[in-house]
């Protein structure tokens, strides 16, 4: 069954940085423009099987959270019944386990 797509302020904020750093260094609009609809195309293909993305684990416990990589990027998200919502796009060489956890939290 297919889930519909929906991305958190976060998120979306995300997409926004991401879209000035590709802009940033090529210093073409329509670079970054392609960058980004790639990134959500990649995760959207996440709607028709949303368990393909990578599981997370902390601590040895799944979190909840799938990821999907693009390039330089993870996309962070949860299945919430019918609808996949993007948590976050980080740099790959992010901590994000600290980023979306913040270390006093427990899971």
């Amino acid at each position: 069954m297919k889930k519909e797509l929906r991305y958190t302020p976060e998120a979306r904020k995300d997409l926004a940085t991401v879209w000035m750093g590709v802009w940033a260094a090529s210093k073409d609009f329509d670079t970054a423009d392609r960058y980004i609809n790639d990134l959500q195309d990649t995760i959207g293909k996440r709607k028709q099987f949303p368990f393909s993305g990578i599981p997370l684990y902390y601590q040895n416990l799944f979190t909840g959270y799938y990821s999907v990589n693009f390039k330089a990027y993870k996309a962070f998200y949860r299945i919430n019944g019918e609808f996949i919502e993007v948590i976050r796009i980080l740099p790959i060489k992010t901590n994000y386990i600290q980023i979306l956890f913040n270390e006093e939290n427990e899971l």
